[in-house]
């Protein structure tokens, strides 16, 4: 294993240090428990919006705290949920009276440790909704997950609904848009590495020079199939495929197509499989009128990419381009 770190044991509590000193203008950071949150929280009258689990998916959850996005991220462990006190106390960090919105991957130990923290609020007098992120096409249930997992599709419904939240929207209209961005996103993905977690020091599971996993998960988790490499072009259409199959789109549908990396692969080649998944969209008529490509919710140094596709209107565009600065998302600002 080589790795730029000193103590696997440190990594976690090393790195939010080292986020706090590089964007100390838009985040703070408290230690004890270990939370996020953005440098004004709490807003007052808006609706707080908190996000997080385990660490090893840069910049996913952290890099997205910000005006116009998350108010708190929590991080736990590398692919380990936080425990409930760090949830609860970056909750009441951003109630700023408006009540808070727990945006949760379907994991099971981020949704039971979520929901423990939201009890725990309630009962301290701080309303708060959950929606759960579940846009993976790949698998019903898996080795982390009763039902679909929370993958690529996080991202987009933490930009959205953080512009709802941003304008002003009620508790029940953020949740709403939130849980609609979910209802509307698909993603599939694939890994032609494994990744190596610090702290066991060796690969989370095998692929011979030859394979990659069709359907990968966050963590590691396995897909739907080991096949041979093929092109880029014919992965993008494996994909895609049971992407465009499950809401299902159709033609005349606008959509966002996402192109994500795992964490291990180069922009050139994000862009090659978005150039190739934009034409296989457009033979059947479904219009990409937003995009983002670029390594945003991660597995480590996987090397490998996930495809989200949205179906937008008119409401989800005009969030979307919102304005947001973040550390790693910003436009508009």
């Amino acid at each position: 294993m080589k790795k730029l770190i000193n103590d696997p044991k440190n990594v976690v509590s090393e790195a939010v240090a080292g986020f706090a000193v590089a964007h100390g203008d838009i985040i703070t950071v408290s230690s004890d428990p270990t939370y996020i949150v953005r440098a004004d929280a709490p807003v007052s009258g808006k609706v707080g919006l908190v996000s997080g689990g385990g660490s090893g998916h840069e910049p996913l959850h952290g890099g997205f705290v910000g005006y116009g996005m998350l108010d708190a991220a929590v991080p736990g462990a590398v692919f380990t949920s936080p425990t409930p006190d760090p949830i609860l106390a970056a909750t009441k960090a951003v109630d700023g009276g408006a009540g808070v919105l727990h945006i949760v991957k379907n994991y099971t130990g981020d949704v039971l440790n979520f929901e423990t923290a939201a009890d725990l609020a309630a009962a301290d007098g701080v309303e708060v909704r959950t929606v759960i992120v579940n846009d993976d096409v790949a698998v019903q249930d898996s080795l982390y997950t009763a039902g679909r997992r929370g993958v690529g599709g996080t991202v987009l419904v933490e930009k959205i609904t953080g512009a709802a939240a941003e304008r002003g929207d009620s508790l029940d209209r953020v949740a709403e848009i939130a849980q609609k961005v979910n209802d509307q996103v698909r993603t599939m993905g694939v890994a032609l590495t494994p990744c190596v977690v610090p702290h066991a020091g060796e690969p989370s599971f095998t692929l011979a020079e030859d394979e990659i996993e069709i359907g990968i998960g966050i963590h590691g988790e396995p897909g739907r199939e080991r096949i041979k490499l093929e092109p880029v072009d014919a992965i993008v259409e494996r994909l895609l495929t049971p992407i465009i199959d499950d809401i299902p789109f159709t033609s005349g549908d606008r959509v966002l197509l996402f192109v994500n990396g795992m964490g291990g692969t180069p922009q050139i080649e994000l862009y090659i499989a978005y150039r190739h998944a934009a034409a296989v969209l457009a033979q059947k008529g479904i219009e990409v009128t937003r995009s983002l490509v670029g390594n945003y919710i991660t597995s480590l140094e996987m090397q490998g990419m996930s495809i989200s596709v949205l179906r937008l209107d008119d409401e989800l565009v005009e969030l979307w381009d919102a304005p947001v600065h973040t550390a790693a998302l910003r436009w508009g600002r």
